[in-house]
């Protein structure tokens, strides 16, 4: 069902199905997953029969399955969209996570639909219009402030869901074409290259240089561990973790994480409760720094901070564990407080680079005041680490006891079950009934026999019944509503149990309500544009459509359509360089002598060959990298993942 008010959702992302699962156990409400085409991570998709099995197992907790639908569509591709939708709502899914509005167009089946991230929502305007336009829930951009989300609450009643946790796109979603225009992979049909990582030389008007060779446009990854809280009460219901690529440890890690936060917020919080069933039993503490992440920044929740960008690396440095003490031919030694295991992987940085060193065994050598000496074998040879030196600082990047520990089960999510045992005419009866007012009730068969020693009787029946030890369910509460102390062959009780359970989990299924999607309000509301540029993503005639049937009149093909040949914004970002290395004109105001100084004129960013110009808008704090589609790129057919069928000739075609 569509969330309700007060009704908080953890939505965990899911690579693979077997990922999904565990997302649910660790305590996910929701999982969010790619099926076999059309998903923003194209590297991360699933058949439909597999999803089809991962939506059974989640809704016998209530939760919720969301695929992932969110690239742009060409034309040629839209009766393939739209027959696999068909096959998503066939396999129960509960609901599309969508960016093309061209999809609201087709007619399809009355799946719940999700406004993606990718539609650029950070404004109370476009927020009303798409809630009143047929989306069910709206994935807000991720540079919102909490006055901004609480703006938009003001202005819809559709559930709002923001990204708590993980990897940060500079650009706002949605609002970056640099992959397609130097590599011809678009990042709106899910296949960026990810130039934001790479490194970049920044240099001022006179060409004099502000920062060589860092990773400029790489952001620290998003954790709003300390804003949980104050995001519900902004008006943000659905609390998102991302990580379509990740792997197993790090959902199960992160899950944990948040839902031991949250559990803790809705114990507190009684008018707030949670959005599926059960309680999870984490088997681990969960650390959000034992998994893949680039340093963490609550980013702009809190207004703009200085300090977002991971400058030095994109990569997983992980933990400072401690520091080179000797090194010797074959190993070095290193003072720390933490345990180490062979396997573990260590690095340490050398002129702006990350170096890797994999533990190939460890030795605990002494143990002194300041820690304990460590004794390092690397799997390579010593001459690969010709950089490292006497008291360079050592991190943590794979913690082997830490991943080991998270292959083997780490979590238990039980329903809650009161069982009550009755006599019958012809012999018993076992009702169960679950926290959300579901109730079943099973018989079985029996020729009923008084028994010798009333006591034990009643004691082996209580012991049989509540053994749910591998099931779902945890028991509440067992009432033995029986005439007088049968007997009951411990065989005959444990099947009725058996049973019972498995006609309780599937009433559990049988009875979960899915979602419908939401009807256009009507008469139907206008766009808050009456025009739109490449920067809408139309790529196809139901897109331009839906715009022009609420009253956009003039509507530029998405950039993908090779129709935008010069210099134009190929990235609108929050994060401003000139702010990072102060030299905002904002941040002189006031000061004396400075004051007026500082103008925001074009700045530079270099990368091998390619050279985009920055400016500056200083009225919203964004940043624009312009630049140009590379020609050959230009020249060669919109991208689509339709092709041609091969035809084969009799002999060479005239």
């Amino acid at each position: 069902m569509t969330l309700r008010i007060n009704e908080i959702e953890l939505l965990s992302p899911a690579k693979t199905v077997e990922i999904g699962r565990e997302a649910i156990l660790h305590g996910a409400d929701a999982v969010y997953i790619g099926g076999p085409s059309f998903g923003a991570r194209h590297n991360a998709s699933n058949e439909i029969s597999e999803i089809a099995k991962l939506v059974e197992f989640a809704h016998r907790y209530h939760a919720r399955i969301f695929v992932t639908l969110n690239t742009i569509l060409h034309d040629s591709e839209l009766e393939t969209a739209r027959q696999l939708i068909t096959q998503f709502y066939d396999a129960g899914v509960d609901a599309l996570i969508v960016q093309d509005m061209g999809v609201m167009e087709l007619d399809i089946p009355p799946i719940q639909i999700h406004a993606s991230t990718q539609c650029d929502i950070r404004t109370p305007a476009k927020a009303h219009f798409l809630g009143a336009s047929g989306f069910s829930q709206l994935v807000l951009a991720r540079e919102l402030t909490l006055e901004q989300i609480k703006a938009i609450k003001a202005q819809t009643n559709t559930p709002l869901e923001y990204f708590v946790h993980g990897a940060l796109c500079v650009a706002f979603s949605g609002q970056c074409y640099i992959s397609h225009a130097k590599d011809g992979r678009s990042a709106n049909r899910g296949d960026c290259s990810q130039a934001c990582r790479l490194p970049y030389t920044l240099t001022d008007n006179t060409g004099g240089v502000v920062a060589y060779d860092k990773h400029l446009l790489s952001m620290k990854d998003n954790d709003q561990s300390a804003n949980l809280e104050a995001l519900l009460d902004a008006g943000i219901q659905s609390l998102k973790i991302e990580g379509r690529y990740k792997d197993m440890g790090y959902v199960k890690n992160i899950t944990a994480h948040y839902r031991l936060l949250l559990d803790e917020i809705l114990e507190r919080r009684p008018e707030y409760y949670r959005a599926s069933s059960g309680h999870t039993q984490v088997a681990f503490t969960p650390n959000v720094d034992k998994t893949f992440h680039r340093g963490h920044t609550a980013y702009f929740a809190n207004g703009r901070l200085d300090n977002i960008g991971a400058f030095d690396s994109p990569k997983f440095v992980g933990l400072h564990i401690g520091y080179v003490t000797r090194l010797g031919p074959d190993w070095f030694e290193m003072e720390t407080n933490e345990d180490l295991a062979n396997g573990d992987g260590l690095n340490y940085m050398h002129k702006r680079e990350v170096v890797g060193v994999h533990a190939n065994t460890v030795e605990k050598k002494s143990t002194n005041d300041n820690g304990t000496i460590w004794r390092v074998h690397p799997n390579e040879k010593m001459a690969e680490f010709a950089s490292l030196k006497v008291g360079m600082s050592v991190h943590r990047n794979r913690d082997q006891q830490w991943e080991m520990a998270l292959t083997k089960k780490s979590s238990e999510r039980k329903v809650g079950l009161w069982l009550s045992l009755s006599e019958t005419e012809n012999g018993l009866s076992l009702k169960l009934s679950d926290a959300d007012g579901i109730e079943t009730s099973t018989t079985i068969e029996l020729a009923l026999e008084p028994a010798q020693q009333a006591d034990k009787a009643e004691a082996s029946l209580r012991e049989s019944l509540a053994k749910l030890g591998n099931t779902m369910f945890y028991l509440e509460q067992l009432d033995l509503h029986l005439s007088q102390a049968w007997f009951v062959p411990s065989s005959v009780i444990n099947a009725l149990r058996r049973d019972a359970v498995t006609n309780h989990e599937q009433e559990r299924v049988k009875l979960w309500q899915r979602p419908l999607r939401e009807a256009a309000q009507l008469p139907l509301v206008a766009y808050p544009e009456t025009t739109l540029s490449y920067l809408a993503n139309v790529y196809n005639h139901k897109a331009r459509e839906f715009y022009q049937k609420h009253g956009v009149q003039l509507i530029a093909a998405a950039y993908e359509s090779h129709e935008e040949a010069g210099e134009v914004p190929l990235m609108i970002t929050k994060h401003c360089l000139r702010f990072s290395f102060n030299l905002c004109p904002k941040q002189a105001k006031g000061v004396t002598g400075v004051q007026g100084q500082v103008k925001a004129e074009p700045m530079t960013l270099v990368n091998g060959d390619e050279k985009f110009t920055l400016r500056f808008d200083c009225k919203p704090c964004e940043m624009h990298v312009m630049g140009s589609m590379k020609p050959h790129i230009l020249k060669s057919p919109p991208p689509t993942t339709v092709t041609s069928p091969l035809v084969f000739h009799k002999s060479r075609p005239q």
